[in-house]
C-alpha cells in the first residue's frame, strides 16, 4: 500500500524494519529513487535468495542491490541530504504515534535491548519533507500504538504526516487523525476500539483491498 502512494520520481528514505519491504513493491515506471542512510542512492529490492552480497546493505544490515546510476558515499554526504531537505519522504516504522503527529520510534523506555540512540531516525524526522509511519495499528498485547499522547521517547513533535497500518490509512491533519480508507470489511466503530485517539473518517472513505490497494 505504502508503494503505491508514493510521488513519482521522488527520493525516498525506507526506515529499518518493516518499511524496507516496501522497495520490493515498487514499480519501475514510480521513477521512486531510494536512499539509505549508510550511503547509497538508488536501492533496488532485495536479492535472491543465494545471490546476497553482504558486502551490500541498507542502514538496517539488510542484502540490497542497486539499480542502474547508483552511487555510493561517505556519512557525512549522506545526511546533508537527510538534513537538507533533499529527501521528500521518509518511511518509518514506530512505537507509537501521537494524534497530533508526534513520533516515537527508537525507545520503548524500557531495558529490553534497543539501541542505545535515537540514531539516524531525528534527521530524517526533521529533515524529509514528509514523514510517513508504516507499522501494525496494535502491539502484540493489542494495545493501541496511535495514542492521544506518547508515552515512549520522542523522537519528534508534529512530524507524521500520513500513517499506514495493517487496517488502515489515516492522514493526520490540524483538526485531528482522518481515516482514509480500512480494509474490507472493518467498520470505524471497530477502528476505533482499537486506536487511543480519535478518528475521523474521510468524507470518501475507501476500502483496502487483500492486496492493500486503496479503491
Amino acid at each position: 500500500m505504502v508503494a503505491n502512494h508514493l510521488p513519482s520520481e521522488s527520493f525516498v528514505n525506507l526506515g529499518i524494519g518493516a518499511p524496507t519491504m516496501v522497495a520490493n513493491a515498487l514499480d519501475a515506471s514510480q521513477g521512486v529513487i531510494l536512499h539509505s542512510e549508510n550511503g547509497l542512492l538508488n536501492v533496488g529490492p532485495a536479492p535472491a535468495e543465494g545471490e546476497e552480497n553482504h558486502d551490500l546493505i541498507n542502514a538496517g544490515k539488510q542484502p540490497v542491490t542497486t539499480l542502474p546510476g547508483a552511487s555510493f558515499f561517505d556519512s557525512s554526504l549522506s545526511f546533508s541530504m537527510m538534513r537538507g531537505g533533499h529527501i521528500d519522504v521518509a518511511v518509518l516504522g514506530a512505537f507509537q504515534v501521537s494524534e497530533d503527529g508526534d513520533l516515537a520510534n527508537w525507545n520503548t523506555g524500557r531495558d529490553d535491548g534497543a539501541p542505545p540512540a535515537v540514531g539516524g531516525a531525528v534527521d530524517l524526522a526533521v529533515g524529509a519533507s514528509q514523514i510517513w509511519v508504516m507499522m501494525e495499528h496494535t502491539t502484540r498485547d493489542g494495545a493501541p500504538r496511535i495514542v492521544s499522547r506518547c508515552t515512549m521517547p520522542l523522537t519528534a513533535v508534529g512530524v507524521v504526516r500520513r500513517i499506514f497500518t495493517n487496517l488502515c490509512l489515516i492522514t493526520v491533519t490540524d483538526a485531528g487523525l482522518v481515516v482514509d480508507a480500512m480494509i474490507d470489511d472493518l467498520e470505524l466503530k471497530d477502528l476505533q476500539a482499537l486506536t487511543e485517539a480519535t478518528l475521523t473518517a474521510a468524507p470518501a472513505l475507501r476500502t483496502i483491498n487483500s492486496d492493500g490497494i486503496v479503491t
